[in-house]
């Protein structure tokens, strides 16, 4: 993959703009995408409805269980002809066999309902992860854009759905008139009588054509998802510029050591001389390898230490031991009778189908379909705010199993009770004048120290000053929220960017800690 032969501009988006990339890039190669797409699914839908004329329901879902793997052709094509290798027909139906056998168990059956399926797909098809390294590297990618996918997911369901019944209804309304009065509602209700299982297979085969064309626009839409996140991880952009600028100066090199052999030759022999002789380097009693700041409370040495056992300690390592259970002995041939009760278990399976006929069946499915999704809908709040839960726990003091100990140090403040004065407002106002700086950072230390001893945030030694913001609105105290905003704003300015804050901010932060702290928090 060379990325200067890229038929699109490689930079950063946003998720929708990545996926209307993948609605013009699908647009661009539509021909190629829906050939290959109609010759490998047409053949399959025909045999399905052959072997299952009886039962067009079966066919169809078999037909779009089966997607997943339709869907490894046009991502082989969308990933040659984005770098200018176009296959064509024929080499991308003879390259058909050897892209379904990596993971296809597995994609049609625990990832097939997978809503970022068009996102995970290149990971696996085109980074050639399994296992362990494709989880890894899934969450890395899926820290942004996996929203995006999920929404694409969402709206090509209900975008197949509008364009499968919207050809329903555009047959319907282009029947002859006597037809329409010919025919009888009751017999096509009545699927037993089996009259009318080709007008079932008809609605089938337009949903067929349908997903020609939407299906290599929803896995070209994917690709692009996925290109997006591996630039913005990856730097592609600044790469691109750097190459683009090592070919610019590479055309000038000969004329530039011409030029300084030149130079070099009006020189006197005694400048050459002086010129090429090269002193010997003096080792820096200061350079990076040398311990500094020895009469300071934190060398360099044991600045090194702390950093390394921060870094193998949650969230940054995670050690995590596995146990599983396998079987000691490989299972044996079925015989003739484990055949035959599979044969038997088939036929009932089948014979369930006809359940579909009656109304009590069709709405007892509705019904549990209603309740699983009440029952996500209710798991996925409680972890979507599970934040605001512990913390709303906390307070409540309920009985907790385990509470782990607060740290008392963040951003290399200290932010114990202990090391804070009775009257901090007091001390900030004098200090103020003199050192902004410490007046500034006792009270957002302050601050820091009341979130998490008084208000029981679960604040971390990991968190950032936008992390901690985003918790101290969880509370849902405006007032409370605006002054951690400012106080927060203005100690980044001062900390960072050496900038000083106006004399007139003393006064207005000093009476909201009053306010605040010292007279109660007002909701």
């Amino acid at each position: 993959m060379r990325l200067t032969d890229a038929s699109v501009a490689i930079r950063p988006r946003s998720a929708w703009e990545a996926m209307d990339l993948g609605v013009l890039l699908a647009k661009q190669h539509a021909g190629l995408l829906m050939a290959s797409w109609a010759l490998v699914t047409l053949p399959i839908f025909a045999l399905l409805c052959a072997l299952l004329w009886q039962y067009p329901s079966w066919a169809l879902l078999l037909f779009w269980w089966l997607k997943p793997a339709f869907e490894r052709l046009p991502l082989y094509i969308l990933s040659h002809a984005l770098f200018g290798a176009t296959p064509s027909l024929k080499q991308a139906l003879r390259a058909l066999p050897g892209l379904l056998k990596p993971q296809l168990l597995a994609s049609l059956t625990w990832r097939r309902l997978s809503p970022t399926r068009s996102f995970d797909l290149p990971v696996m098809q085109l980074e050639g992860l399994g296992g362990k390294e494709r989880n890894q590297r899934l969450i890395v990618l899926g820290q942004r854009d996996a929203g995006g996918a999920t929404w694409l997911t969402l709206v090509g369901i209900h975008l197949e759905m509008a364009l499968w019944f919207g050809l329903i209804g555009l047959f319907y309304m282009l029947l002859p008139a006597q037809v329409e009065l010919d025919w009888s509602w009751q017999s096509l209700i009545d699927a037993g009588s089996g009259d009318w299982l080709w007008l079932e297979h008809l609605s089938n085969l337009l949903y067929v054509l349908i997903l020609i064309i939407w299906e290599p626009i929803y896995v070209a839409c994917g690709f692009t998802l996925y290109l997006n996140r591996r630039t913005a991880l990856e730097a592609w952009d600044i790469e691109l510029v750097f190459r683009r600028l090592r070919q610019r100066l590479t055309g000038i090199t000969s004329a530039l050591l011409l030029a300084a052999g030149l130079l070099l030759l009006q020189l006197p022999n005694s400048a050459m001389a002086a010129a090429s002789s090269c002193p010997l380097p003096v080792e820096d009693p200061m350079g990076p390898q040398a311990p500094r700041l020895l009469k300071q409370p934190l060398n360099s040495q044991a600045a090194q230490q702390s950093i390394t056992q921060l870094l193998d300690q949650p969230p940054f390592e995670h050690h995590e031991s596995v146990t599983r259970w396998r079987f000691g002995e490989a299972a044996e041939e079925p015989d003739e009778a484990d055949a035959e009760a599979l044969r038997e278990w088939l036929e009932r399976f089948f014979k369930l189908s006809e359940m579909w006929k009656s109304v009590e069946a069709v709405a007892l499915f509705f019904e549990v379909l209603l309740w699983a999704a009440l029952f996500s809908l209710i798991a996925w709040l409680l972890w979507r705010y599970r934040e605001w839960l512990r913390t709303f726990a906390g307070r409540l003091n309920l009985p907790r199993t385990h509470k782990p100990a607060p740290p008392e140090q963040l951003f290399g403040l200290e932010v114990t009770p202990q090391s804070l004065p009775a009257d901090i407002a007091g001390e900030v106002e004098r200090l103020w004048d003199e050192q902004p700086r410490a007046a500034l950072g006792l009270l957002y230390r302050a601050l820091l120290s009341r979130m998490l001893h008084e208000q029981r945030l679960p604040l971390k030694s990991s968190h950032t000053e936008a992390e901690v913001l985003h918790l101290v609105q969880g509370l849902e105290q405006a007032q409370l929220s605006r002054f951690s905003q400012a106080l927060t704003q203005h100690w980044q300015n001062l900390a960072y960017g050496h900038r000083l804050p106006p004399a007139a901010l003393k006064q207005s932060l000093c009476n909201a800690w009053r306010k605040l702290f010292e007279q109660g928090v007002q909701a």
